[in-house]
């Protein structure tokens, strides 16, 4: 694992809302420090309504993490294009993040209820 990420347990409850609706709640989210960056929170698949998920052509690779693969949130609204990404199979010394969910943050609200 690289020496500038660390991952713990993220205290609380964490929740997401997109488009007037919450989309999922957990008690069981990870946080995740990189370097000097502000943390992020990944959330397990099974704590959220993946019906309102689809998924998307975009992918990425962090020479940290691996490949990201995204969503876009099919929101009441009108879709939240690639708001969400997912390391389905990240890099050594990431494995706890694999098949959990983070969310940019000024696309939805990420918040510790």
């Amino acid at each position: 694992m690289a020496d500038h990420i660390k991952i713990h347990k993220a205290d609380g409850t964490w929740v997401v809302r997109a488009g007037g609706a919450v989309l999922g709640e957990s008690g069981n989210a990870l946080e995740l420090h990189e370097g000097a960056a502000p943390p992020v929170i990944y959330f397990p698949r099974e704590d959220f309504a993946m019906a309102f998920l689809s998924p998307s052509d975009r992918t990425s690779t962090c020479p940290h993490k691996g490949k990201a693969t995204y969503y876009t949130i099919e929101a009441k609204s009108g879709p939240i294009k690639d708001a969400v990404w997912s390391y389905e199979t990240p890099i050594d010394g990431m494995e706890r993040i694999a098949g959990h969910l983070a969310f940019y943050t000024d696309r939805v609200t990420v918040e510790q209820v």
